[in-house]
């Protein structure tokens, strides 16, 4: 995220110094890490979550189009910056990597069908191919077929446009762009404090992490893109938009495998449907992942629970956010999901052979001794007011500014880092509204669809996805 609207901010004011830290001896080691994030390339071609039931059984497709636009957004940014030489080779952050969706029983069978229906007609979602033959969907994922019950009903659906992005090189790439041109990276500077000075500036404080020695510096405009250290830092700054907000932390696991005879077999990645009453974050996926020129898979997620709000995190983190502001509305959500501590719960308790269990759901053959099991980046999930509720938890992004644009941050989660050029436009717009309308032509250049639908004009569509596939070489 910050790194992204470090890109916006040099092309568009190249003029503006610009200053990065970093409490850890290198970028992208946290929620950006391609092990730490399952680097979906959120388009919604295939998370089922994304397209709800309705009461009367139609499908809602409104969250799912708005998502695979944010994407597309995301690509005429990235692809500008190739096209501009301002980013080396796009294979080193973006593959093309079917995406599928695979549900087995009746009842979800005949929801995939319906979803399939609703969305094979839009623009962003063309040429999604549907079957519940298992030939024809053993020809799309070889492992996913044998071993199964000759009874079992199932289906899939597959998108051969889909991606798998690497957005830890992704972020490696645009500081590269930014360092390179004048921008100063800090690693190992920990950020301890904000505050406003009498002049209206911000005045940034902290430490080095070897050797303690303090840091100060001034700034006109302060981004807090720290994910789960956003929160703390944007309390610390006083500002009244963050009152009420609070977070709640979920880590995670995976199971990954190397082995070259498993990864060559299965080239996809693969969304299912996310048991009755789990929450939206514990929708299984069987991924194929491209890091540094190597294809791997990683099933999961395993959800678990730490108080840390990062990886390197501190274990009071969640006690030391807790303020008199946010107190109700975290009480208020934890008990409105009570579903979800109880997902928590089970999924602490599990057995290591109950997890491999729900692999073996998607690879009937997969065996132990080919796959071991990783931990994955912290999600802090944003928790709010609601005047009904008193708190909820929101599935989602968050972007939090002061009232004079003069600070913003970002907090949440999923579908974060594929929607980063959307969302970091939404901060420009927020904290900059003097200059937007200067810049509008500017931004225009780099985002053709800037101010335009994608999602309801087909040709446009067309155009703008076969653009943006030549320029990162994914067609």
């Amino acid at each position: 995220m910050s790194a992204t609207l470090g890109a916006f901010i040099k092309q568009l004011q190249p003029d503006w110094s610009i200053e990065i830290f970093e409490t850890l001896s290198d970028v992208a080691l946290e929620s950006s890490n391609p092990w730490n994030n399952a680097g979906t390339g959120h388009s919604a071609l295939c998370e089922l979550n994304y397209t709800p039931e309705r009461a009367d059984g139609t499908i809602d497709i409104a969250n799912a189009v708005k998502v695979n636009e944010q994407f597309q957004v995301s690509r005429q940014f990235w692809a500008h910056l190739v096209q501009m030489g301002l980013l080396a080779d796009p294979q080193e952050f973006i593959h093309p990597v079917p995406h599928m969706s695979f549900v087995w029983g009746d009842k979800d069978v005949d929801y995939l069908r319906r979803r399939r229906d609703a969305l094979k007609d839009h623009p962003l979602f063309a040429g999604m191919e549907y079957s519940e033959e298992p030939r024809v969907i053993r020809s799309w994922a070889p492992t996913m077929i044998p071993g199964r019950k000759k009874s079992q009903s199932f289906a899939a659906t597959r998108v051969d446009v889909g991606t798998d992005v690497d957005f830890g090189a992704l972020t490696h790439g645009l500081l590269d762009y930014l360092t390179s041109n004048g921008a100063r990276l800090r690693t190992e500077q920990r950020v301890k404090n904000i505050s406003r000075e009498k002049n209206g500036t911000w005045r940034l404080t902290g430490r080095h992490t070897v050797g303690g020695a303090p840091v100060t510096v001034r700034a006109r405009f302060v981004f807090v893109g720290a994910g789960g250290g956003a929160l703390s830092l944007l309390q610390k700054s006083g500002i009244p938009e963050i009152k009420g907000f609070g977070g709640f932390p979920v880590s995670g696991e995976f199971l990954r495998t190397d082995n070259p005879d498993v990864v060559a077999r299965h080239n996809a990645k693969v969304y299912g449907k996310a048991a009755a009453g789990s929450p939206p974050m514990s929708v299984p996926h069987l991924d194929t992942r491209i890091v540094d020129g190597q294809a791997s898979l990683m099933f999961g997620p395993y959800a678990g629970f730490s108080p840390k709000f990062l990886k390197t995190g501190s274990w009071f983190d969640l006690f030391a956010t807790i303020r008199p502001h946010n107190l109700i509305p975290m009480i208020a959500a934890g008990a409105s999901n009570l579903s979800l501590l109880r997902y928590l719960i089970g999924q602490l308790l599990a057995r290591k052979s109950t997890k491999f269990k729900a692999l073996q759901e998607f690879m009937p053959k997969a065996d132990p001794k080919d796959w071991y099991q990783i931990t994955a980046g912290q999600r802090v999930q944003v928790i709010k007011k609601d005047a009904k509720k008193g708190g909820v938890l929101q599935f989602g992004t968050e972007v939090i500014a002061s009232a004079d644009g003069s600070i913003a941050g970002l907090l949440g989660a999923s579908p974060g880092a594929s929607t980063a050029v959307p969302i970091m436009l939404d901060v420009l717009s927020r904290c900059f509204p003097d200059r937007i309308a200067e810049w509008e032509p500017k931004i225009a250049a780099m985002i053709p669809s800037y101010g335009k639908p994608i999602a309801t004009e087909p040709r446009f569509a067309k155009k703008l996805l076969a653009s943006t596939a030549k320029s990162l070489q994914i067609s």
